[in-house]
């Protein structure tokens, strides 16, 4: 009887927390909704009374600009005129294969600099150096030496998400528990199989946090870049700012956002797989 009371009783507190969460994620969603329908009623209001700047579209004119775009996305009557789902596609391609690189080249600088004293003390004062510099400042430069408007794109991507990366990479393998070292030492394991498994997937959650940081600023930093790229999102907006039709800048800003939130929304469950891997 003690036993079944328990089970029942442990039942019971998984439904109330069960219960808990789906209030709080009902009460949030509703909050949401209740926020968004205010500020579209305000934007809708304030547009039809003049409130803001003069020829600010209102929000059911953007909300019809936003239709269409999502409803013909990939339309293509030359290179100054691509439908918006072509420009993302543009803009994501750049992302991927700059990020990749950035990732490819600051995940195993930052495992060296973290195990190595010296390599921290040598490579250090070039992230200090370079870390702070707007990624802007290096477009000009990367035209000039590139001469290609698709590689320099790519050139600015990795040059300004590669410390986030790196540097979260170093702080998690420098922050390893060393009783975990004093482990492997123990055990007769290899320099590089330490390394492989031991400091690594003692660092992962860092290394993702990394990551997922300088995912976030790659995609800041395209759309800026390819205002003078030619192509992509970033070009879309300074093309529609050259024609004063602002509804279609609003649609490529709320893309932007929801873009970015989806990738950020990928690399938090990342997090949150390898933090759940590290306890179990």
């Amino acid at each position: 009887m003690t036993a079944g009371k328990a089970t029942i009783g442990t039942v019971n507190a998984v439904e109330e927390d069960a219960s808990w969460w789906l209030n709080e994620n009902v009460r949030a969603t509703g909050l949401f909704l209740l926020s968004l329908v205010l500020f579209l009623i305000f934007w809708e209001v304030g547009a039809n009374m003049k409130w803001f700047a003069k020829g600010m579209p209102t929000a059911s004119e953007t909300l019809k600009e936003l239709w269409w775009w999502s409803t013909h996305p990939f339309f293509d009557n030359g290179p100054n005129d691509l439908g918006i789902g072509w420009n993302l596609l543009i803009s994501l391609r750049r992302v991927a294969v700059g990020y990749t690189l950035a990732s490819l080249i600051a995940v195993p600088l930052g495992i060296l600099i973290g195990i190595s004293p010296i390599a921290y003390k040598a490579f250090n004062p070039y992230v200090q150096l370079l870390k702070p510099v707007s990624p802007l400042a290096w477009l000009p430069l990367g035209l000039y030496i590139f001469r290609d408007s698709e590689v320099t794109g790519v050139f600015i991507i990795l040059i300004s998400s590669i410390w986030p990366t790196l540097t979260n990479t170093a702080f998690g393998v420098a922050n390893v528990n060393p009783e975990y070292l004093d482990v492997s030492k123990t055990l007769g394991a290899s320099r590089l199989r330490t390394i492989f498994k031991i400091i690594i997937p003692a660092a992962l959650p860092n290394i993702v946090s990394g990551l997922r940081i300088s995912m976030g600023i790659s995609w800041l930093v395209i759309v800026a870049a390819e205002m003078l790229l030619g192509t992509g999102l970033g070009y879309f907006i300074w093309n529609e700012w050259n024609n004063l039709y602002i509804p279609n800048i609003l649609v490529a800003i709320f893309i932007i956002g929801l873009v970015g939130l989806i990738l950020d929304s990928v690399f938090a469950a990342l997090e949150k797989i390898v933090e759940f891997g590290r306890k179990t």
